[in-house]
């Protein structure tokens, strides 16, 4: 089995196709089983975030395993495979383990080094785990993930400007609202310093959602100084809990209209199916900035033509990044490489692992058939059961030693060219029964499968 990597990203892809591929909810779920029932797939999960979405399985077959998903993304996103394949990526093997560990380090975001990410790959494997898609292979390889995200951040200063979507976005926002300096040119990444104090002072803010970027919104629009916070959400509790952690006012959902024409900035970011904020919501004549962090777009387009409104969406801050330090690059990419290497060998010793099991299972059985035979001979003529035992002990260490040498050096040699062949010279040379290497390799899959 292989792992493979089927995704389109910001990079990739226009926002309008990337707006078709997103999903969240009982939408994600379905996806998820469809591709775990592939007949070439064994293990899946999903990211899917505001500006990625990625497939990785555990596929027994190559081009089997990129066309099944090829054809589920291309059915699940409505448009032709043709017209979707130009903006996927696919990566294999180490390159899918090397871009899975990237992506939680927060090296392929829209804004390097953000943390949102991590949280992201995290719900990606619970959910698939939930949904029972997540086995072995996966989830072995989602802890390693999760281990290198949190190191690039604790051993490194790749985040330590706490940019985020959201961050980046508000202060385009400022910008437009014109309580901070010049707006760069169109693509210029932003200066990659922590957003100065109160670029929202005596800005009236409304945020449609209640969800993570919803929260981190409020938290972010609190701390530049927003002289209100509104909140807007279908279920109104939601938006209570946010209203009370930020000192916020809850608005009614169905009067968000009149909660836009008292704003100076809007930040949607729900995840509703279709838009939310149409140029029917916004009253004629207002100065206002809408800030759209949601995929698919909670704005109708229609709306950036409006006078005044300036619309500002993920294509928007697809042209904008922070720069982040070369060195701090180079030490999260020292990380993924040394937590790449280690997983390599954790692999490469889990393939030989069988035929190990097998050649100690058969030693023991050996030990055990002639020691029952010594103590028959031996006690006959009076030795005691202490005596039968130390012999026991000693004849059992002297095999474990004999093996010792040869079952780790085989570990080691597994990842080296030809690696398995040091596995079948062990079965050859000690006469392993396959049948006894298959029922191992057979026993611990349902061991997997049962957990």
């Amino acid at each position: 089995m292989s792992v493979l990597v089927v995704g389109l990203s910001h990079k990739s892809a226009p926002v309008a196709t990337l707006e078709l591929a997103a999903v969240s909810g009982d939408a994600l779920a379905k996806l998820i089983h469809d591709l775990g029932r592939a007949e070439p797939v064994a293990e899946t999960f999903v990211i899917s975030t505001c500006n990625r979405v990625e497939v990785y399985a555990d596929v027994d077959r190559f081009h089997a395993g990129l066309t099944a998903i090829y054809e589920l993304l291309a059915r699940h996103c409505g448009m032709p495979a043709t017209e979707l394949t130009p903006h996927l990526y696919v990566h294999y093997e180490d390159r899918a383990v090397n871009h899975l560990l990237a992506v939680a380090s927060g090296l392929d975001a829209m804004v390097v080094g953000e943390d949102q990410i991590l949280g992201q790959v995290r719900s990606a494997l619970k959910l698939a785990g939930e949904v029972g898609t997540l086995g072995r292979v996966l989830g072995d390889l989602g802890r390693v993930a999760l281990r290198t995200g949190k190191r690039a951040r604790a051993e490194t200063a790749i985040n330590q400007l706490g940019a985020s979507v959201v961050s980046v976005g508000i202060e385009l926002a400022a910008q437009s609202l014109g309580t901070t300096g010049n707006q760069p040119l169109a693509g210029q990444p932003l200066a990659g310093q922590p957003l100065a104090g109160q670029l929202l002072a005596g800005q009236r803010v409304l945020i449609v959602g209640a969800g993570s970027m919803s929260a981190l919104a409020a938290a972010t629009a609190t701390r530049q100084g927003a002289a209100r916070i509104m909140l807007a959400n279908r279920t109104r509790k939601h938006a209570e809990r946010l209203a009370a952690k930020y000192d916020g006012t809850v608005v009614d959902f169905t009067e968000l209209p009149r909660a836009i024409t008292g704003a100076d900035l809007v930040i949607s970011c729900t995840g509703a199916a279709g838009h939310v904020i149409t140029a029917d919501t916004i009253a004629a004549g207002r100065e206002l900035v809408i800030l759209d962090l949601a995929m698919p777009r909670d704005v109708d387009p229609a709306v950036a033509g409006l006078p005044g409104v300036t619309v500002i969406g993920m294509d928007v801050l697809s042209e904008h990044g922070t720069v982040a330090q070369a060195q701090d690059v180079a030490a999260v990419r020292a990380i993924i490489e040394a937590e790449l290497a280690a997983y390599q060998q954790a692999t490469d010793a889990a393939t030989v692992a069988p035929t190990v099991v097998a050649l100690r299972t058969k030693a023991a059985e050996v030990v055990d058939a002639e020691l029952a035979r010594l103590a028959g001979r031996l006690s006959a003529d009076g030795l005691s059961g202490h005596a039968l035992d130390e012999i026991a002990q000693t004849v059992r260490r002297v095999v474990d030693k004999l093996l010792h040498a040869p079952t780790v050096r085989v570990k080691e040699l597994a990842g080296s060219p030809g690696g398995e062949e040091y596995a079948a010279a062990l079965r050859v040379l000690f006469d392993l029964d396959p049948r006894a290497v298959e029922a191992v390799t057979r026993a611990a899959t349902e061991q997997e499968a049962s957990q």
